[in-house]
């Protein structure tokens, strides 16, 4: 796929995408309408208090979630996929009759009712819909996938919530709405039918019906992979964050900002859309893998621009009405023409954006590093810690207003508690902040040209040999490979500030090359004890099915000529040829940045400053790979010289 919306000319995407968008527009099509009645016309539906009412829906409407999903998942991993798609397709025409009820005699308990048993369904579909992703799109689809998903659901969110808020305010809208939810149920059901046969995980399950063992068993299974877990807890914290925002929009919209409506419908847009566009991005962004530097780059996004948003909502709540307003509320026009609310949309549209570069990348991490059997269990255990998480945030919600704080000052206290919550992340796995740091440097100071990553195999160990050109030379194959490398590299490197990081993040294997020459015969003919130790290090890493990187040339030259390789290097083909004959051996070129300010020649650091020029070109290229029972140390090095002087010939960076 050249990029991501070549998919929705794909039977295996396109199906799959409307259903689950048309599930997220009338969820929230239906929900929007309701909170809309009860925030600005609750007298029509019920006595309760608009404002507590506004805050506690929400959480009605995710209980099921924390209730259900760990059952919900088994049955999905249990089950064929595209049968439970229409099932719950089914389920959502049925409720929304029973919503229709409500709405059309203006009763307040089926209305909750049906909140209720949306919330029920959605969790059903939940675990098929994002195991049903890494199930038909390869690895590298994922991001692009996973960014398509987000971006359609948010603008569902989007059009539902915009639709719903209108209908629960037109004359005639119980008969409106009414007729929309049913009607957009049953076009649901009639576009999953296109979904594509999808096998189940592990047909021979046996389902625990009890909810509260099985989600104990559920949590305790994902916290196994402590990565995955991780990663589900970031995912939570964001709902919590986004559902703190979303929640206090009518109220924030009414008492705040002094709009009506539309203002309300305005900020779900900006909203919306910044998510939209910031999940679509992330292909864009992260070169169409699964780049989870760009979480931190998005947790950073979300509380700079929460702590302007208390700003922004401060200028704007000060501002007076201007006098004979119109039911002295301003509507979406009139809050246009406002200069202090623009910066309060510039806020939230960004907060948006920077949520997608947080949320996407997250989701694909999970899929690509849970179990295949377990994929639809591990997304019920998010669905659980999402649900919980937004259930404490109603209740957070509301005990920080019982303090005093106003709305403004909540969206403050979020954005700070995200700061210790992304410390706290990113301390117990380093690899999301170094990630970032990579990706921030490489994006920043250089424009990277990858050529023949595809060679790399998408699963199984595979030996990569590269020339040494530049210090900078394990960030960029980092930044440029799909799957995460290890490298053998000479163990001075690891006192290096960054690259040591790096290095220690990635269980790179001390081989000391042009130090110490290992791997060259003792004098009994022997291989030296460091040899064997780094030998078995890489034996058995690419026994696990990981990527190693060895850089085996005997010296590094200003010119980028390939030196000729150290002995070490033709034992370490022995050893694989003897043991692991079908490993695939593939030469990786650098170019670029022999002359570069990382050049790894000795340079004092004024020769090195001068040497800065940013947004270098460089490039990596990787060969046709060999199977390591006919490479020979020689053969992989003129390989490896013909990628560096094709390289050169081609394309002058």
């Amino acid at each position: 796929m050249s990029n991501q919306f070549q998919l929705m000319r794909e039977q295996r995407f396109r199906p799959f995408f409307f259903t689950q968008f048309l599930g997220a527009f009338n969820d929230n099509a239906f929900k929007t309408a309701l909170i809309t009645l009860v925030t600005f016309r609750a007298g029509q539906l019920t006595t309760l208090d608009g404002k507590m009412l506004a805050t506690l829906l929400p959480g009605l409407f995710i209980l099921p979630f924390f209730l259900f999903s760990a059952t919900s998942g088994q049955i999905a991993d249990k089950y064929e996929k595209s049968m439970l798609v229409r099932l719950t397709k089914c389920l959502e025409i049925g409720i929304m009759l029973l919503a229709a009820w409500g709405f059309m005699a203006r009763s307040f308990w089926p209305l909750v009712a049906a909140l209720f048993l949306m919330g029920a369904q959605s969790t059903l579909f939940g675990p098929v819909k994002y195991a049903y992703l890494p199930q038909h799109l390869r690895e590298e689809e994922l991001i692009g996938g996973n960014g398509m998903v987000e971006m359609g659901t948010f603008v569902a969110i989007l059009a539902g919530e915009i639709l719903g808020a209108w209908l629960a305010m037109a004359n005639d809208g119980a008969l409106l709405t009414s007729a929309t939810v049913i009607a957009v149920a049953v076009a649901g059901y009639w576009v999953s039918r296109g979904v594509p046969h999808s096998p189940a995980a592990d047909p021979q399950l046996r389902i625990n019906w009890n909810p509260v063992s099985e989600t104990w068993r559920n949590l305790k299974f994902a916290r196994g992979n402590r990565t995955v877990w991780l990663s589900l807890l970031g995912t939570s914290w964001f709902w919590f964050y986004g559902a703190t925002i979303l929640a206090q929009f009518p109220t924030f919209t009414k008492d705040v900002l002094h709009g009506d409506e539309s203002v309300f419908i305005l900020l779900l847009t900006v909203f919306s859309l910044g998510i939209g566009i910031g999940s679509l991005l992330c292909e864009k962004l992260s070169g169409g893998k699964v780049e989870i530097g760009l979480v931190p780059f998005g947790a950073i996004g979300l509380t700079v621009f929460g702590v302007d948003l208390y700003w922004a909502s401060l200028n704007a709540g000060a501002a007076s009405l201007p006098a004979g307003l119109a039911h002295g509320a301003y509507d979406f026009l009139g809050a246009l023409g406002q200069a202090t609310h623009w910066r309060v949309l510039l806020d939230i549209a960004l907060l948006g954006l920077f949520g997608g570069f947080y949320i996407v990348p997250l989701y694909a991490l999970i899929q690509t590093r849970s179990e295949k059997s377990h994929q639809s269990r591990i997304i019920a255990a998010n669905n659980i810690l999402n649900a919980l998480f937004m259930v404490i945030s109603a209740v957070v919600s509301m005990a920080l207003f019982a303090l005093g704080l106003s709305i403004p000052q909540l969206f403050l206290a979020t954005a700070l508690f995200n700061v210790v919550v992304a410390a706290y992340i990113y301390r117990l796995v380093p690899e999301f902040l170094i990630r970032f740091v990579v990706w921030l440097l490489v994006h920043s100071a250089y424009r990277l040209e990858k050529r023949g990553i595809e060679q790399v195999p998408e699963s199984g160990g595979a030996l990569l040999v590269s020339n040494h050109t530049s210090l900078a030379d394990v960030l960029l194959i980092t930044a440029a490979s799909v799957r995460p490398p290890r490298f053998a590299i000479d163990p001075r490197h690891f006192a290096r500030p960054l690259l040591g990081a790096v290095l220690r993040e990635g269980r790179a294997i001390p081989l000391p090359g042009e130090a110490g020459q290992v791997g060259e015969a003792a004098r009994d003919g022997a291989p030296s004890a460091a040899m064997q130790t780094a030998q078995a290090a890489i034996e058995s890493a690419l026994a696990a099915g990981e990527i190693v990187v060895v850089f085996p040339e005997t010296g590094t030259e200003a010119d980028g000529q390939v030196r000729p390789f150290c002995p070490w290097f033709a034992a370490l083909l022995e050893v694989l040829r003897a043991r692991h004959p079908a490993t695939p051996v593939l030469p990786l070129a650098l170019h670029g940045l022999e002359d570069s300010a990382f050049a790894a020649a000795r340079l004092r650091l004024g020769q090195r400053l001068a040497r800065l020029r940013p947004f270098r070109r460089v490039a990596v290229t990787v060969g046709a790979p060999q199977a390591a029972s006919a490479a020979a140390a020689e053969s992989v090095r003129q390989a490896l010289c013909f990628l560096a002087d094709a390289q050169t010939v081609q394309s002058r960076l």
